[in-house]
């Protein structure tokens, strides 16, 4: 059974309970404006709760210029948006919901809870407060003949007509916890690029002796070399492959170099701290009837999963005296990115040029989008979420001025 709401020009339909959504309702309250949020789970922000489980890297402290670098060919039409929303609104944002932020050693900004559970309680709260509806179990099947938004719910079928929706549905990673991309079949006729993992992990080869003995081990100290970049950082070997930080600094590349050659080859610096020719000198002294694992060890300090990546190296082939610049360029085959079912974000989704620079769709007058949906990608370090509020909070105004010019009485709310 269906039934529909007549067209009411007093409030919004917000598609997504994350951050990009929320964000955007709580913008359209502020301004006098019924919000209302529709989520397809049975409860908003499951993605933000999983990201707060690494401490929440709301942002980075890292002046401007260089943060919206960070947004890569999206730059442009991200900048506007952080611009007018950057990092230190975030932070006093943040702070006005009871939720005090510090600067971390790498320049990352995080809540000093380390988690996203308080921010996001006291979040909705204040939603709540300000008017803000939330309708769970919402599920968005595009739009009817007569242009007004389709749903599923436990209750049945339903259509609602509001005056202006903000589309903030996410991207395709870690689909179990909302978000999984299946909103591209209700845009028909729209540039929508592929969805692709990014800042995820990769697939390598391992030897079943090396994954049994060290997955789940993590790399530390260590550096990632790829297409003229250096990252220095952490990781952490899995019985897949590998991923974590450094991994995930470099994987938009990484990934491209695999789709276009069908694998690709990062160098791995085991003693990042030490030179060339200061390992090749530690190496060149007497083992002493040492084993190679015990030479290694006491030679350059290595740990046994980095011992244990040099002998994958020298069994596949690698000659003996090659083993100096094995620990300062060890060669790792990835074969494949680890699916968007484990990735911390994608890429690809709703082309950019589909949106004015209000974020509404050129050709969908009073709709826009918002978030992780939008075909971007940026680097873990706080980009990724301030990117995902500023551009909600751009929606949000938006439509707030999209209601202005259209305002008519109300006839029904939803």
């Amino acid at each position: 059974m269906s039934h529909a709401s007549p067209c009411s020009a007093d409030w919004v339909a917000i598609l997504g309970g994350g951050p990009a959504g929320l964000m955007a309702a709580e913008t359209i309250a502020a301004a006098g404006h019924r919000a209302v949020v529709f989520e397809r789970m049975p409860s908003p922000g499951r993605k933000f709760l999983m990201a707060g489980r690494g401490g929440l890297n709301l942002t980075h402290s890292e002046p401007l210029p260089e943060f919206l670098r960070r947004y890569g060919a999206a730059e442009a039409r991200l900048a506007p948006h952080v611009g007018a929303f950057p990092p230190d609104a975030l932070r006093a944002w943040c702070e006005a919901l009871g939720q005090e932020t510090f600067t971390g050693t790498s320049g990352r900004v995080f809540p000093k809870a380390m988690k996203a559970s308080p921010l996001l309680r006291a979040w909705l709260e204040r939603l709540r407060e300000g008017g803000v509806e939330i309708r769970t179990r919402h599920l968005w099947h595009g739009f009817d003949a007569g242009g007004h938004l389709r749903f599923t719910t436990p209750e049945g079928d339903i259509t609602h007509a509001p005056g202006a929706v903000v589309l903030a549905l996410g991207g395709a990673s870690w689909p179990r916890l909302g978000a999984d991309g299946g909103w591209t079949g209700a845009l028909p006729g729209l540039a929508i690029a592929p969805f692709r993992p990014s800042n995820c992990g990769f697939r390598i080869g391992w030897s079943a002796v090396f994954r049994t003995r060290f997955a789940g081990t993590p790399l530390k100290r260590i550096a990632l070399s790829f297409g003229g970049r250096t990252v220095r950082g952490e990781a952490v070997i899995s019985a897949e492959g590998i991923e974590g930080g450094a991994v995930y600094a470099l994987s938009a590349p990484m990934r491209d170099a695999i789709a276009a050659r069908g694998s690709t080859v990062a160098m791995l610096d085991l003693r990042p701290d030490l030179g060339t020719e200061e390992v090749a000198l530690r190496l060149a002294a007497p083992r002493r009837g040492q084993s190679l694992s015990t030479f290694l060890r006491k030679a350059l300090g290595l740990p046994p999963v980095s011992i244990g990546l040099l002998q994958e190296a020298l069994h596949e082939g690698v000659p003996a005296e090659r083993l100096p610049d094995l620990v300062k360029a060890l060669p790792l085959r990835l074969l494949a990115p680890l699916g968007l079912e484990r990735a911390i974000s994608s890429a690809g989704g709703l082309a950019l040029a589909e949106l004015d620079e209000g974020l509404m769709l050129r050709r969908h007058p009073g709709l826009f989008a918002a978030g992780e949906m939008l075909d971007w990608e940026a680097p873990t370090g706080g980009y990724l979420l301030q990117a995902c509020f500023a551009t909600g909070r751009t929606a949000g105004r938006k439509a707030v001025e999209w209601l202005a010019q259209r305002r008519q009485p109300a006839s029904s709310t939803p």
